[in-house]
């Protein structure tokens, strides 16, 4: 394969086991890129995986554009090598990128397509590299859990499965966005007199920036996820309180059936993952609790496993094309 010329892989729905291994015949560098609605995250490697830099940037899920998502990475990916002090050439970059929005095959053709004069280019889902990277290519299941959710595991032969991330309002249960949504509920029935005032209720009005029942409508009509996940954090502080208390129990019950969806025998190892993570574990039900461990890396080093991989196949078709 002649130099520049760009390998592209697209959700492929299953991955070999995850390795160390250097890219054979490949002298460039790997990036690993984490993408999603909030930020995206990249690690940059030398062409054996060691890790050389971290950088972070802004958005880069699909839904916000192919042009924002590749102005980002672009931002994010060229911090990186400034914070390694090595000069920024797409064209010695082999890309592995695990970005939101990926299922929307028009998005993701058109991403592609976009795509800067990369040597090698590997794309999935978030939710797929991070269980990749959760579980180290072994199989498991992992429940990632932001602003929005979704739950993913890998089985024995590497191949992928999805519950959840059906997206806001009407999917994404246990997130930040749907807790945030159910929370200012309480807050609604306050101001009308349906329920005493307490911190829970002026925890809330501070982060709204309402005042009255007026204001208060003038905020939901503008709120998107991201301004209902910033009501979750009050559900967490105020858990003792009884409506909270019940949010979080049935949050807990949404984790379980995620992983029971997959994982019905509930033999795999179970890895919560993301900003809500750790809040969300004392309310995951006992027995679920038993399965889970600490994920051994993010999504962005999951991310970095597609990229090596993808420098393997063009090394491996360049030298056949020799």
């Amino acid at each position: 394969m002649p130099y520049g010329q760009l390998a592209r892989v697209a959700a492929a729905g299953k991955l070999a086991p995850m390795t160390t291994s250097s890219t054979s015949a490949f002298d460039g560098f790997l990036l690993g890129i984490d993408g999603g609605g909030s930020g995206t995250r990249v690690i940059l490697a030398d062409a054996h995986g060691n890790e050389l830099a971290r950088a972070s940037g802004g958005p880069s899920g699909l839904g916000l554009g192919v042009a924002r998502a590749w102005q980002s990475i672009g931002d994010a990916c060229a911090r990186a090598f400034e914070a390694a002090a090595l000069p920024f050439d797409w064209r010695n970059c082999a890309l592995g990128c695990g970005l939101a929005g990926v299922n929307n095959a028009d998005w993701l053709t058109a991403f592609l397509g976009a795509a800067p004069d990369v040597r090698a280019l590997s794309v999935e889902s978030d939710a797929y590299t991070t269980v990749l990277g959760a579980h180290g290519g072994e199989s498991g299941v992992i429940v990632a859990l932001g602003t929005g959710s979704i739950a993913a595991s890998l089985d024995e032969s590497g191949v992928c499965r999805i519950a959840g991330g059906y997206g806001f309002p009407s999917g994404d249960e246990a997130s930040g966005a749907w807790l945030g949504l159910r929370a200012v509920v309480h807050l609604q029935r306050v101001l009308d007199g349906r329920a005493p005032e307490d911190g829970w209720s002026r925890a809330m009005l501070a982060h709204t920036g309402a005042t009255d029942r007026d204001s208060l409508v003038v905020w939901l009509c503008a709120a998107n996820q991201t301004a209902y996940a910033t009501l979750a954090p009050t559900v967490f502080e105020f858990r003792d309180h009884p409506e909270a208390a019940r949010l979080l129990d049935q949050a807990g019950q949404e984790i379980a059936k995620f992983v029971a969806a997959l994982d019905s025998a509930g033999v795999l190892p179970v890895a919560l993952c993301g900003g809500l993570a750790a809040p969300y574990e004392p309310f995951v039900p006992a027995m679920l609790r038993e399965r889970m461990r600490a994920p051994r890396a993010d999504s962005a080093a999951g991310a970095l496993e597609l990229a090596r991989r993808a420098a393997s196949a063009f090394a491996a078709a360049d030298g056949a094309a020799r």
